[in-house]
Parts: C-alpha cells; sequence; structure tokens
C-alpha cells in the first residue's frame, strides 16, 4: 500500500458523499450516529464571536489535512476543527507512520504531508461540503462550526511568500470558492441557495 496522500477532486468526492447518504450514511457513518443540533442545545457556546454549536472538535493531525476526515468529524459532532498545521517546508519526506503509538508514544511528525496549496484545497473543500450537508440534513440555525488554521513553526517561515499565500486565501478565497461551487453546480444545484462565506 502507498503511503502517499491523494487527494479527490471536489466533485467526485461530493458525488460519492450524496450517493452514500441516500442509502443512509456517509464514509461508512450512518445517519442515526450523525451529531444532530438542535436549538434547545445547552453546550452551545460561542467562540471569536462566532456560534459553535459543540464544544468538541478535532486537533491538528495527519488526519486534518484530507477533505473526508474532517466531514467526517463534523458529521459526528466535531465543530472546532483544527487543521493540520501548514509551513513553508512542504517537500520534505515524513516518516510513517508520523504517530507511531504501540509501547510509548513517539511522534516523528514534522509538516503536513500536503503542499501549502493543496492543503488549502482540502480545507476549502470540505468547507463548502458542509455546508452542503448541513442544508441536505436540514440541520437548523447557522453552521456553528470553526475551522482553526495552524502555521509554524518558526516566525522566518511563516513570514515566507508561500505561508503568507495561504494567510490570504484563508481569509479571502472568494474566487476559488466560486469555481469550486461552479465545478459541482451540475450534480448539486442547489448549492445557489446556500450562504456559503
Amino acid at each position: 500500500m502507498r503511503d502517499t496522500l491523494y487527494p479527490y477532486a471536489i466533485k467526485p468526492l461530493l458525488k460519492g458523499i450524496l450517493g452514500s447518504l441516500e442509502n443512509g450514511n456517509v464514509f461508512g457513518i450512518y445517519q442515526s450516529l450523525f451529531f444532530k443540533p438542535s436549538l434547545e442545545d445547552g453546550f452551545k457556546t460561542e467562540i471569536f464571536g462566532q456560534l459553535l454549536e459543540t464544544p468538541f472538535g478535532l486537533a491538528a493531525g495527519p488526519h486534518t489535512q484530507m477533505a473526508q476526515n474532517i466531514i467526517a468529524g463534523w458529521l459526528c459532532g466535531a465543530r472546532y476543527i483544527e487543521l493540520k498545521t501548514i509551513q513553508t517546508l512542504d517537500e520534505i519526506e515524513v516518516s510513517k507512520p508520523s504517530i507511531d503509538i504501540s509501547d510509548e508514544g513517539y511522534n516523528c511528525e514534522w509538516s503536513q504531508e500536503l503542499k501549502i496549496k493543496q492543503s488549502f484545497q482540502e480545507y476549502l473543500k470540505a468547507w463548502i461540503i458542509i455546508h452542503i450537508l448541513r442544508h441536505e440534513l436540514n440541520y437548523p440555525q447557522e453552521l456553528g462550526t470553526v475551522f482553526n488554521m495552524s502555521v509554524g513553526y518558526d516566525m522566518k517561515g511563516i513570514l515566507q511568500d508561500n505561508v503568507q499565500w495561504f494567510f490570504n486565501k484563508m481569509n479571502d478565497c472568494s474566487a476559488e470558492k466560486a469555481a469550486m461551487i461552479d465545478e459541482i453546480r451540475e450534480i448539486y444545484p442547489d448549492i445557489d441557495k446556500i450562504d456559503i462565506p
């Protein structure tokens, strides 16, 4: 088995999700296990001036690099999602598994396994598809989800052009979002009814 990550394009990813949702599951997670937000939930809170439907989430790690893992976590109730740390050095070899726990825990991880632009694409795909799933599942109120970006590992790296590009895109990706929405409009025409900030 190869250990290289190969992201899916948004169109086949969404098509697969919608097809499996018709059969009552997404990524093998049955709809009966999906977290269903309620207007009366007592554990709702706010963070950074935004609604957070649950105080639970995903910590940054190898799993939060891929859109499908972020979406699976969201379906199960994760609403504070710490995206995998990106860094300027995005072409280094990473030992596999990057976290190994057999007797003692070792973390030999240094960087994301995707390039910065791929990471951004994965996060944008997840963001759009989560909005679609919220619409498809008829969940009430606003999204109630926060994507928290994580960057490293020193100020010199953070100030590099590719990391600054990432910051700019995480702040305003309207052109890339519009392009992804255009890609999926034919398989999900209701996309135009959804406000995706």
